[in-house]
C-alpha cells in the first residue's frame, strides 16, 4: 500500500483520558491543524456530542469529502463492532456504547475504531521507528532487518499494540496487546499499570518525598526536578522514575519474549525517557538464577537503548560475518547477534496514532471493495 499517493481523506481521533485530538490525513500527511477538545465530561451525551463536534470541525476544514472515519479509543471494547465497553479511565461509557454506529449514521461514511496502543504501533511501523531502523541498517551494510514491532504508551494508562510483517495484530476478543494487565514486579498483587502510568509516578514521588498525594506535582514537574531544572526533592523524583522503569522493563521483557521485535515508546510520559529508559533496558537485560546456582539471561536476545549513541552504534554494527556453505565455494553473510532495540516515538504519539488509524481505514476499505 502506497499511502503517500492515496488521495482518500480519513478523519481521525486520538482519544485519551485527558484530551480528544481530532485531525484528518491524506497521502499519509496531516492536512488540517489538529483540534484538541477536553475528554472530561459530566454526562455521556456531553462527551458524545463533543466527539461529533470534533469531527464536524475537522470536516468543515476539508475541501473534499472524507472517505472514512478511523480513530483510537481505549478498551475494553468490541472494536470490530464499534462498541465501547466498561472503560476504567472514561466511566461514562460503562454498559456499552455503539459509538461506531452512531458516527456512521451521523456522517454517512464507514467508521473504524481500534485500540490506541494498536494504532500507535501501526503508525510507527509504517513511518516511524521501524522503517528508520531498517534504513539505518541498510545504509550501514548490515543484512539484519526487522518486521515486528511492539508499541507501548506510557501515560494515563499503560497500552500496547503489535505489528508483524506490516499487519496489525488483532485478537479474538479485541484484547490484544493489553500489556497493562501483566503482573507488577514491584507490587505483585497489582497490575503493571499501577506503576507504569502517571498515577504510578505521582504516588511513588509522594511516598518518597513524604508529602500528601494532593500536593504531589505532575510527572512533567517531577521530571524537571529529577534533572535539576526545577527545585524539589531530587532523590524522590529519581526514585519515582526508577520504580517506573523497573515495572515497565519487567512487563516489556515478558511481552517481547512472544513478539521478538523492536519496541517503540510513546505517550505523555515518554518525554521523561532520559530518567527512565536506560534503567528500563537494564531491567530487560537482567538474569535469572537457576536451581543449580547458575545464571540465565532473562531473554534470548540482547536489548539495546536506541537513544544511547554508544548502544545504538553497537546495535547497528552487529556482528556481521560470512560463512561457507558446506561442500561448496558459496558464502552466506549473516548477523548472528540476536538483538532488539527500544526507542522513543519518531512521529509523536498523536501523529503516529492518527497515521495508524488512517492506514487501517484504507486497508479495510480496500478489502471490502
Amino acid at each position: 500500500m502506497n499511502l503517500k499517493d492515496d488521495k482518500r481523506i480519513v478523519m481521525t481521533l486520538d482519544a485519551g483520558g485527558t484530551n480528544l485530538v481530532f485531525s484528518a490525513i491524506q497521502g499519509a500527511t496531516e492536512i488540517v491543524e489538529p483540534i484538541i477538545l477536553p475528554a472530561a465530561a459530566a454526562t455521556l451525551p456531553e462527551i458524545l456530542n463533543r466527539i461529533i463536534q470534533g469531527f464536524e470541525e475537522v470536516k468543515s476544514k476539508l475541501t473534499d469529502k472524507p472517505a472514512a472515519i478511523s480513530f483510537a479509543f481505549p478498551g475494553p471494547a468490541e472494536y470490530s463492532l464499534g462498541i465501547i465497553g466498561d472503560l476504567e479511565n472514561m466511566p461514562l461509557f460503562r454498559g456499552g456504547v455503539a459509538l461506531g454506529s452512531m458516527l456512521i449514521e451521523k456522517f454517512g461514511i464507514p467508521t473504524f475504531i481500534n485500540n490506541d496502543g494498536d494504532l500507535f504501533a501501526y503508525g510507527e511501523a509504517i513511518s516511524g521507528l521501524l522503517p528508520e531502523v531498517n534504513a539505518t541498517l541498510q545504509q550501514a551494510g548490515n543484512p539484519k532487518r526487522y518486521g515486528n514491532l511492539l508499541g507501548v504508551t506510557f501515560g494515563t494508562g499503560f497500552g500496547g499494540g503489535i505489528v508483524t510483517k506490516g499487519e496489525l495484530f488483532t485478537g479474538d476478543n479485541s484484547a490484544q496487546g493489553e500489556i497493562n494487565r501483566i503482573r507488577n514486579k514491584i507490587y505483585p498483587f497489582y497490575s503493571a499499570e499501577e506503576s507504569v502510568s502517571i498515577r504510578g509516578v505521582k504516588k511513588t514521588y509522594a511516598r518518597e518525598a513524604r508529602i500528601s498525594d494532593f500536593f504531589c506535582p505532575e510527572p512533567e514537574t517531577i521530571f524537571k526536578i529529577g534533572t535539576n531544572k526545577e527545585q524539589g526533592n531530587k532523590d524522590a523524583a529519581r526514585k519515582a522514575f526508577e520504580k517506573f522503569a523497573i515495572a515497565a522493563g519487567d512487563a516489556l521483557a515478558n511481552s517481547i519474549t512472544l513478539v521478538d521485535g523492536l519496541i517503540v515508546i510513546g505517550g505523555g510520559l515518554s518525554g521523561a525517557w532520559p530518567l527512565f529508559l536506560q534503567k528500563l533496558v537494564a531491567e530487560m537485560n537482567k538474569q535469572f538464577e537457576t536451581a543449580n546456582g547458575h545464571h540465565l539471561d532473562r531473554l534470548e536476545i540482547k536489548v539495546f537503548n536506541l537513544e544511547n549513541e554508544r548502544e545504538r552504534d553497537i546495535f547497528i554494527k552487529g556482528k556481521v560475518r560470512q560463512i561457507t556453505v558446506p561442500f561448496s565455494e558459496s558464502k552466506i553473510t549473516y548477523d548472528p547477534l540476536k538483538r532488539i532495540g527500544v526507542g522513543i516515538s519518531r512521529l509523536g504519539t498523536s501523529l503516529a496514532t492518527s497515521l495508524g488509524a488512517y492506514a487501517f481505514a484504507l486497508r479495510e476499505l480496500d478489502r471490502k471493495s
